[in-house]
């Protein structure tokens, strides 16, 4: 059976790095993102898997550097293309839309939703028709699930993300598999230390979430066990 190939954008840390070492090990070749130069995490697990783990640097808020990495991989046809990238607001969970500076939100809307979907228009022609582009999202993204507030800021731009996920699926959801992945509170940077749930205890389900949506037409915004989330 020939291997199958995805790129993982952003997956120096955290759940990409787990999602890029659970690919690899279920015998994918991956392409793996890294933000900036220098030796990551995602380097050590490269010399586990030299010939399957290629490592590309990309600073997705910078439109040149999408374009640039496209421009690096002619011709690669791509069974999956998972975006991963994402920041937290420096004023943490607490801080109110009112308190939150303009620079701040627009950095966080910014690197959420913008830069993360210009990924995805980008990259997209990189997928093979019935391979499956996906969206790291998140629960805070729901509209119709925030019952208790809080978060503001990062609830705003996921649910941004989310909105223009919708859209770009009307354009090009017709020949892949398009996904918003809500995996849960996970322990990260960004989930925090409180956080519900390590990464060795999601990772086998969200890997088997992303990848069983091959071959379908169309988005859905679905948790890490494959249950939809409300929009």
């Amino acid at each position: 059976m020939e291997r199958k190939t995805a790129l993982i954008v952003g997956s120096s840390k955290g759940i990409g790095l787990a999602i890029v070492q659970e690919l690899l090990e279920r015998g994918w070749h991956v392409i793996g993102t890294i933000r900036v130069e220098g030796k990551t995490q995602l380097h050590t697990l490269a010399e586990r898997f030299p010939k399957e783990l290629e490592i590309e640097a990309i600073d997705i808020t910078k439109v040149e550097e999408i374009s640039g990495l496209k421009s690096r991989l002619p011709g690669r046809s791509l069974d999956l293309l998972f975006v991963n990238a994402g920041v937290g607001n420096v004023g943490g969970m607490r801080e109110t839309i009112g308190e939150v500076s303009t620079d701040e939100y627009v950095r966080v809307m910014v690197t959420n939703s913008l830069s993360v979907m210009r990924v995805a228009e980008q990259l997209t022609d990189l997928v093979r028709s019935g391979g499956t582009v996906g969206i790291m999202s998140s629960g805070q993204g729901s509209v119709a699930d925030n019952e208790n507030g809080g978060n503001d800021v990062y609830r705003a731009s996921k649910a941004a993300l989310n909105m223009l996920m919708r859209s770009f699926a009307v354009r090009r959801g017709k020949d892949h598999a398009l996904l918003l992945l809500a995996p849960g509170w996970i322990k990260t940077d960004l989930g925090g230390p409180n956080a519900k749930f390590s990464i060795e205890e999601v990772i086998h389900d969200i890997v088997d979430t992303i990848t069983c949506q091959e071959g379908k037409n169309g988005l859905q915004y679905l948790d890490r066990f494959g249950k939809t989330v409300r929009w």
